[in-house]
């Protein structure tokens, strides 16, 4: 669609606007572009960009921006990535190699945004409800530390405050009881069951089981659908930080995790990095926002997906490789035995 000097210059206006953050004009262009242009000619095709939609003048300079267009076609045929420096991955790789699968998700997280400096977004993958094992801890006179260990290798901590004190030969009783004839079910399934049980239960033992299974089904029910990480740096990018309506609305996306679920549920379907840019799609809620993600995996199953929200003005070349080798590196932690 657009021959290779307006693509050139369309490149050089993006990556000069996403470096200062302010319009760029014809006479900086023909000097920073490498063609022998004058001033005058790159105007005309500074005219037909826009015409095209690609670039957009802003009403106090002469200059011009890109618009979602401009940065969809330079993303998707003009951008040459950088790929991550060796020693950057294996820090990644490094700090991803954790016990518990809920830590790595966080500190994927933490790691997208530390390095992006934006905000670092990780989908959990939807946990079973079920429980691998459970134990119990005796922690003073009627207060019990539940343990719960999810099929996927999760650790999850509940206080019981029970209305009795319970030794510890009991607390393990209890917790047997449990692995052995409830291990692999629901917790709701659990508790249905039991309660046909308890009539054969001692009767203490049969309310700290009761007890248990209705904090562990809670835990379920409470599990955390998305991690966020460094929402706070937003607060310092001038292009979403300017309109107070606007950061409302991405603050909102923050808190109410819902529809945050749904955009990278969404996202989830695609196959390697996928970029959303702001004003293009009913994916994305803010045209000032762009979100680059990409889905992790267990053995081989997509099971979340992970990535960075920032401003449309993002060093994508910079962006692009670490979301793509930190979904590659949880993958692979995940997938440890």
């Amino acid at each position: 669609m657009l021959d290779n000097r307006a693509r050139l210059l369309l490149k050089t206006l993006i990556e000069r606007y996403i470096a200062e953050g302010q319009p760029v004009g014809s006479r900086s262009l023909s000097k920073i572009s490498g063609l022998e242009l004058s001033p005058a000619t790159i105007r005309n095709v500074m005219a037909d960009l826009e015409e095209m939609g690609f670039v957009s003048s802003p009403h106090t300079s002469a200059g011009r921006v890109p618009t979602p267009r401009g940065y969809r076609l330079f993303v998707d045929t003009l951008l040459t990535v950088q790929p991550l420096e060796q020693q950057q991955a294996a820090a990644i790789e490094g700090r991803l190699r954790v016990a518990e699968p809920q830590r790595a998700i966080q500190t994927a997280a933490q790691l997208l945004s530390n390095l992006s400096h934006f905000a670092g977004v990780v989908m959990t993958p939807r946990r079973s409800s079920s429980f691998r094992q459970v134990e119990f801890v005796r922690l003073g006179e009627r207060r019990v530390l539940l343990i719960i260990v999810t099929p996927e290798g999760d650790v999850q901590n509940r206080m019981l405050l029970t209305d009795q004190s319970y030794s510890q030969a009991q607390l393990v009783e209890a917790a047997n009881i449990l692995n052995e004839h409830f291990a692999g079910l629901s917790f709701d399934e659990a508790r249905m069951r039991l309660h046909g049980d308890l009539a054969r239960l001692k009767q203490d033992i049969a309310r700290l089981m009761e007890a248990a299974v209705q904090a562990g089904s809670q835990a379920a029910e409470d599990a955390e659908p998305v991690v966020v990480s460094g929402e706070r740096n937003l607060l310092g990018v001038a292009d979403l930080a300017s309109n107070l309506e606007q950061l409302r609305r991405l603050f909102d996306l923050f808190e109410h995790k819902t529809r945050l679920m749904q955009l990278l549920d969404v996202t989830a379907r695609a196959h390697g990095v996928q970029i959303y840019i702001g004003g293009e799609s009913s994916l994305v809620p803010l045209d000032e926002m762009s979100l680059v993600v990409a889905p992790y995996e267990v053995d081989g199953q997509v099971v979340g997906t992970l990535g960075v929200i920032g401003p449309t003005r993002m060093a994508y070349e910079r962006v692009i490789p670490i979301v793509d080798i930190t979904a590659r590196l949880l993958s692979s932690a995940l997938s440890r035995e």
